[in-house]
């Protein structure tokens, strides 16, 4: 028995969801569901930006969600460590969106050997951007999203486009591969002040929070420009960054949506990172919103 008990103990009052732990359990529970199976995965700490992802899968049919702190993708002096646990209050979460199965298995088990050998290259898209930044980053990421497609064999998955560069690799691995499922990109889900949901938004204190939203405000800047050419779209984005300095901006992008190289006119994406300094250490929060440029 696993240090949470058998999936069908694990049904609590609170959850009301199965959760299993091992690839046993999880090829057990997993035959019990019907009709089409969606799978939305996660990191746990999970908020209502999860909740929409699980919430539109329900649409379709069953849902699994996969829980699971990934190693591979932290680097040299991220914050797995410090990565928030709440499983608990997850379950609770997943059974009110309407997930059927929860998979929360522990690193012996997603990786049996030790860290893998044999890892998915993301190719060029993967040392751009967020990956020049955090180097091996996405390989993680790819890696784990492969397993866990492997282990679950659903219909579709859905991820938020708020990670854009993560979903646009995973949409890339699937077609290069010859992967049988289809990937689902999900809008934002914001916060009323319009902060995007993020499990690291809790390290904010209720006073930074107005400084957070620099990132929204300046996509929001950059956007009402956008039929003035890309020049006008970053000097607006920066203009409205600038007005918090206690940002630090990491990165701000504009990309063409399906190569992540830099978009110029038609259909873009304007990414912005930015580093907060919370309650705990560093806080590095993410964002970005689609336009179509006009020429400049």
């Amino acid at each position: 028995m696993t240090a949470l008990g058998t999936a069908a103990k694990r049904r609590s009052p609170a959850a009301q969801v199965p959760v299993a732990q091992s690839r046993e359990e999880l090829a057990r529970e997993r035959a019990k569901l019907r009709g089409p199976i969606g799978l939305v995965m996660t990191m746990g700490a999970l908020h209502d930006g999860h909740g929409s992802l699980i919430r539109e899968a329900a649409k379709h049919g069953s849902v699994m969600v996969t829980i699971f702190i990934n190693p591979l993708q932290f680097g040299a002096g991220e914050d797995l460590d410090r990565y928030p646990r709440t499983l608990g209050a997850d379950l609770e979460l997943c059974a009110r969106a309407g997930a059927s199965l929860v998979f929360a298995p522990t690193p012996d088990v997603v990786y049996p050997s030790g860290p893998p050998l044999v890892r998915i290259d993301p190719g060029p898209g993967g040392e751009m951007l967020e990956g020049a930044s955090r180097p091996g980053h996405f390989t993680g990421v790819l890696t784990v999203v492969h397993k866990m497609l492997n282990l679950t064999r659903p219909d579709r998955a859905y991820f938020g486009e708020k990670d854009f560069q993560q979903l646009t690799l995973i949409e890339r691995m699937v077609a290069d591969l010859d992967m049988p499922v289809t990937i689902v990109g999900v809008p934002t889900w914001r916060d009323a002040d319009g902060l995007a949901m993020s499990s690291r938004n809790r390290y904010l204190t209720p006073e930074q929070r107005p400084t957070a939203l620099a990132l929204s405000e300046a996509l929001a800047a950059g956007s009402e420009v956008a039929t003035q050419g890309r020049g006008a779209v970053l000097d607006a984005a920066r203009e409205a960054l600038a007005a918090h300095p206690d940002v630090k901006v990491d990165r701000l992008d504009l990309v063409n949506p399906a190569t992540l190289d830099d978009a110029t006119s038609g259909p873009a994406r304007l990414l912005v990172a930015g580093i907060l300094t919370g309650q705990t250490g560093p806080v590095r929060l993410i964002d970005n919103t689609a336009l179509t440029l006009g020429m400049a």
